[in-house]
C-alpha cells in the first residue's frame, strides 16, 4: 500500500491506474477509522479495480474549535488497518497542502443544508462540499463511498454531483452498529465507559419511533413519547425529527414519502452523536 502526502505524486500514480483502464473506488475519511469505514473499503475493494482512501481531519467543516481539537488523529493506526484490509493507497496530506490558501469560495444548498445538522452547524456543509469537490478533483474516481450514518452529509454530496457534473457513482452504505445497536463512530473514542453505555439511547429511540410510526401514531405523538428516553441529565437531544429520506423535508404522515428517515442528534457528555434509520411504510 502506497502513502501519499502531496497532490502531484498522486495524481501521476493514478494516472498509471487509469492507463491500464483500471477503475478507482475512493473512500474519503478523516481517520480515526473503525468498522464502518472497513465496510465502505470492502464495498470499494469489491467493486473496483483499484482502491484508495484519504485521512485528512478538514478544519473548515468543524463550527466548534474544541470539536476540532479533541477530534482523534490516529494515522499510524489507521494506516495498519487499510493495509490489512487491502488498501491499494492512501492519501494523508496536511492543512497547508489542502488549504495553501484561504478559501474564498462558497457553496449554497439553500434548504437541503440548513435542517437538521445544518440549524445547529453553521457553515458545516459549505467546509463539507469544499473538501470533497477538492479531492474529487484530486483522485477523479470512478465511485465513492459514504456512510449513510452521515445521511444528510450524503445527500448534499449527492446534489454537489449532479450540480457540478462529477462524474462519478456515489455509494451510500449501511451503518456498521455495536452489538447494542450504537452506530460505529470516530467520536465514541471519547465517551466515558458510563457515557458509552448512556449513547445507547439513539438507536433504542429511533426503533421505537419506527415502531411507533408503523402502528399508527401520528410524528407528533410519536416524537412526545420518545422524547421521553431522553431523561438522563448527561444526554442532551439536540434534535429527533422524522422526514423524507429523500429529501429531508420534515413530514406528519409517514404514507406521503416513499421511504422514510428518522434523524437523531444528541450530546453525550460533551460528545456530539448523531444517528438514524430508514425505512418504507411497507415494512
Amino acid at each position: 500500500m502506497e502513502v501519499f502526502k502531496e497532490i502531484f505524486p498522486l495524481r501521476e500514480h493514478l494516472k498509471t491506474i487509469r492507463a491500464a483502464h483500471k477503475t478507482i473506488g475512493f473512500v474519503p475519511t478523516m481517520g480515526a477509522l473503525h468498522e464502518g469505514h472497513m465496510a465502505l473499503v470492502k464495498n470499494s475493494l469489491e467493486e473496483n479495480d483499484f482502491t484508495i482512501c484519504s485521512v485528512y481531519v478538514n478544519p473548515t467543516q468543524f463550527n466548534n474549535a474544541s470539536d476540532l481539537k479533541n477530534y482523534p488523529r490516529e494515522l499510524e493506526k489507521d494506516l495498519q488497518l487499510l493495509k490489512n484490509k487491502g488498501c491499494d493507497a492512501v492519501f494523508a496530506p496536511s492543512d497547508n497542502i489542502i488549504y495553501p490558501e484561504k478559501t474564498a469560495i462558497t457553496i449554497d444548498f439553500g434548504s437541503l443544508a440548513n435542517r437538521l445538522e445544518g440549524a445547529f452547524r453553521p457553515g458545516h456543509f459549505n467546509g463539507v462540499a469544499t473538501i470533497v469537490s477538492k479531492l474529487f478533483h484530486i483522485v477523479e474516481p470512478d465511485q465513492a463511498y459514504f456512510g449513510q450514518k452521515d445521511l444528510q452529509q450524503f445527500l448534499i454530496i449527492k446534489q454537489l454531483v449532479e450540480d457540478l457534473s462529477f462524474q462519478i457513482k456515489l455509494r451510500c452504505v449501511e451503518i456498521v452498529r455495536e452489538d447494542d445497536g450504537l452506530a460505529r463512530s470516530s467520536r465514541n473514542k471519547r465517551l466515558s465507559e458510563k457515557e458509552r453505555d448512556k449513547a445507547v439511547v439513539l438507536h433504542q429511540a429511533l426503533l421505537k419511533a419506527r415502531d411507533l410510526l408503523l402502528t399508527g401514531k401520528s410524528v407528533g405523538d410519536c416524537k412526545s413519547e420518545v422524547s421521553q428516553l431522553f431523561s438522563e441529565p448527561s444526554v442532551k437531544l439536540e434534535y429527533f425529527e422524522v422526514v423524507d429520506a429523500n429529501s429531508l423535508k420534515v413530514i406528519t404522515n409517514i404514507s406521503e414519502p416513499k421511504n422514510v428517515a428518522i434523524c437523531v442528534a444528541a450530546f453525550v457528555g460533551e460528545v456530539r452523536l448523531i444517528d438514524n434509520i430508514i425505512f418504507s411504510k411497507e415494512l
